[in-house]
């Protein structure tokens, strides 16, 4: 009789991840235990924590998987075509929507996000800094093509990502969206008013 083929590490820790995500949004992040998360699985807690070292390294792990698709996302908008200006726009109303999707539309979702907010994970700061390289390629070309004035890119995408930072950060979004305002729109108009401090006059 053949043996069954042995699970991958990474297939596994694969497995716990969705488990954990699927539990997160179901009983919320604070209710949830390792030792839930273990059951599901049908194995020991020991056996999750060979993988993970605590619950919030799951939800780390979960978090910078759901960023690193958002982060391709965002270089492919760079890397297409059209203007540096559209582009921009294009991006950070991206990250807006996707945050509205896939974070804020479920309060426990939001939970888990807060907590990684909150304690400065790897993952969140890697994901600012890929975010503020995606935008300063971007004026680069813009820069070339005489969209832009000939500013020091890598400064001016950090100035602009603080300057819009209310239509990137979840928290900061799910308040707009609390005070029912109209945030695309609003998104739209920041851009516009941000952009034209390097854009060349004619």
């Amino acid at each position: 009789m053949n043996a069954l083929p042995k699970t991958k590490p990474d297939d596994t820790r694969d497995r716990i991840m969705d488990v954990a995500d699927r539990l997160f949004r179901q009983l919320g992040f604070a209710k949830t235990t390792v030792a839930d998360i273990a059951a599901e699985l049908d194995m020991s807690p020991a056996n999750v924590y060979r993988f993970f070292a605590s619950k919030n390294a799951i939800v780390e792990a979960i978090c910078r998987r759901c960023l690193a698709e958002l982060d391709e996302r965002a270089w492919e908008i760079a890397r297409s075509r059209g203007s540096a200006v559209a582009r921009i726009e294009r991006l950070i109303l991206e990250i807006m929507a996707y945050h509205k999707a896939n974070l804020l539309t479920d309060k426990r979702v939001n939970d888990i996000v807060l907590v990684a907010i909150e304690d400065s994970w790897d993952a969140i700061e890697a994901h600012k800094e890929i975010i503020r390289n995606v935008v300063e390629l971007i004026i680069r070309d813009g820069i070339a093509a005489g969209e832009f004035e000939k500013v020091d890119p890598a400064e001016t995408s950090r100035l602009l990502m603080r300057s819009l930072v209310a239509f990137v950060h979840p928290v900061l979004i799910s308040q707009c969206l609390a005070d029912e305002e109209d945030v695309e729109a609003e998104a739209k108009a920041a851009i516009r008013f941000s952009l034209r401090s390097f854009t060349p006059r004619t």
